[in-house]
């Protein structure tokens, strides 16, 4: 199924433009352009995945949509508002974990309903809801330490869920992880996304990752970011079980996808 943008989009990029000073420049007035008047509409429900050279914005656009940082120029919306600062609405997975190490799988998830005010009484419940989303029943009294890689991130994906919010930003959640895993990950996320209906913005360097996941692909430029390409990728459903990545049309994809990329790649290597 290929997302269809509405007339208003869950979140719309409107000439974005982010800019930060150079810190290596002689003088204080010298700017490094991160993203230039990016546009960019996501539907609502839509699983949209974002790849480009490294250097290229991809993180940078995520940490605004997420309200950490603001424009040099031009809006985001989401529902039609500006966004002003962060907010419960979206939830951000990143590719480190950023478990507390002295609080269980558990206690880890509650944490993000103690910041939003969650009596304990409704706490507990709750966070042992999202582990078992995330396969993790069974494992709530187990310490960071004790867990592996991928669980530990399925414990990030849970408290990012736990809040309920209508986006999830994933800024390469699965990078750090082997390739084995990786892939499982992948088909649960797919899952959850298809249980809980989010908008998912979701960043990756790999091709086949973006292809995989996504219904849309959007593919950034080198140095300033900006929008090359949307690329819809109509594979229908997924299933965990189905060689999709051996297919002709995944491979279709993957070598379209990489076509648009591999001059940019060559232009982010040369600065």
């Amino acid at each position: 199924m290929v997302a269809v943008v509405p007339d208003t989009p869950k979140i719309r990029f409107d000439r974005v433009t982010k800019s930060f000073p150079d810190r290596l420049a002689k003088t204080g007035t010298d700017q490094v352009i991160a993203l230039s008047r990016v546009d960019l509409a996501v539907a609502p429900g839509e699983f949209m995945v974002l790849v480009g050279p490294s250097g290229c914005g991809k993180s940078t656009l995520l940490e605004l949509l997420s309200g950490l940082a603001e424009p040099s120029s031009g809006t985001i919306r989401v529902d039609g508002k500006p966004i002003a600062g962060p907010g419960p609405d979206r939830g951000v997975v990143f590719q480190q974990y950023a478990l507390f190490p002295w609080r269980t799988a558990l206690g880890n998830v509650e944490f993000a309903l103690e910041a939003i005010g969650l009596a304990r009484a409704e706490r507990v419940p709750r966070a042992r809801h999202f582990l078992a989303l995330v396969g993790l029943s069974g494992f709530e009294h187990r310490y960071p330490h004790q867990l592996s890689g991928g669980m530990k991130q399925r414990v990030a994906i849970a408290r990012s869920l736990s809040s309920d919010p209508d986006i999830l930003l994933m800024d390469e959640p699965f990078a750090a992880l082997d390739a084995q895993t990786r892939e499982i990950l992948q088909d649960e996320l797919l899952r959850i996304w298809e249980q809980t209906a989010k908008t998912i913005l979701f960043v990756t360097h790999g091709i086949d990752e973006a292809v995989y996941l996504g219904q849309r692909v959007a593919v950034m430029s080198a140095r300033p970011g900006r929008i090359l390409d949307i690329v819809d990728i109509p594979l229908g459903a997924r299933r965990g079980d189905d060689d999709l990545r051996s297919s002709p049309e995944f491979a279709q994809l993957r070598h379209h996808i990489w076509a648009l990329l591999r001059g940019q790649v060559q232009t982010a290597t040369r600065h």
